[in-house]
């Protein structure tokens, strides 16, 4: 496993990023602005590298170092790409299972969602570049190594992954507990994606109206809904149990 590092400096972040090394975000000082500036602007847009302008008490708790008004975290692991993955699933055979995530930002809920989809078999998590959590080491550890086993995919848009697996003949499931059809009376066994959602405020409603179906994990007690690691457990254990009756694993 890679260690999770910090690049201090606008130039250093160019240099990094010209080695082609696997970027999380760049944090960088607000009103903090040159023409070196906008150069970085301009490349990580290009390349899909999340940016996030933060008051300079941040950077300044983040590293007792001279940070020069930006920091950039170098990502443990390297993210895959949703076009190339599913395509080779298929040519081997498999039957595809993607996990998409929209904007779960909790890093122990992200390590345990991993957890359980490498126990589960599911091919790749995909997230998206901006307000969603991002593998770190603390999520790493969170998974107890599956993230470094599993394929991540950082896409620019989840809408734009959906719409790439319909094209690849996924059907596309949303967890959501406004859903009327249970869970279970879902057929998993052709090509399948799941989204779950941000912990408080579920899934997007643009995705959602763009998923083939929301299915609900029904909810005995007085609590609503389940934490989201918890459901997408639920989830892609019905998923298994339908593909071994199928004989599909």
């Amino acid at each position: 496993m890679k260690k999770c590092e910090m690049i201090f400096g606008i130039r250093a972040t160019l240099e990094t990023i010209q080695t082609d090394k696997e970027i999380n975000k760049i944090l960088i000082r607000q009103s903090f602005n040159n023409k070196l500036l906008r150069k970085l602007f301009f490349i990580t847009k290009n390349k899909n590298i999340p940016v996030h302008r933060v008051p300079h008490k941040k950077l300044n708790q983040l590293t007792s170092k001279n940070h020069q008004g930006v920091i950039t975290f170098i990502s443990a692991i390297t993210y895959q790409k949703l076009e190339n993955i599913v395509p080779f699933l298929y040519e081997e055979g498999k039957v595809p299972l993607i996990l998409l995530l929209d904007k779960v930002t909790d890093v122990r809920n992200f390590g345990a969602i991993a957890r359980s989809c490498v126990c589960t078999g599911v091919n790749a998590i995909v997230i998206p570049i901006d307000n969603n959590v991002s593998v770190n080491t603390d999520a790493i550890k969170t998974s107890a190594g599956a993230l470094i086993s599993l394929p991540v995919c950082r896409e620019s848009s989840i809408i734009n992954a959906i719409e790439f697996l319909k094209m690849c003949g996924c059907k596309i499931y949303a967890s959501t507990e406004k859903a009327i059809i249970p869970y279970t009376k879902i057929d998993y066994t052709h090509p399948t994606a799941i989204v779950v959602g941000n912990e408080n405020n579920g899934i997007s409603q643009n995705i959602l109206h763009i998923c083939d179906q929301s299915v609900k994990i029904p909810m005995l007690g007085h609590i609503s809904s389940l934490n989201v690691s918890v459901a997408t457990a639920v989830l892609l254990y019905e998923v298994v149990r339908q593909r071994n009756q199928k004989q599909l694993l």
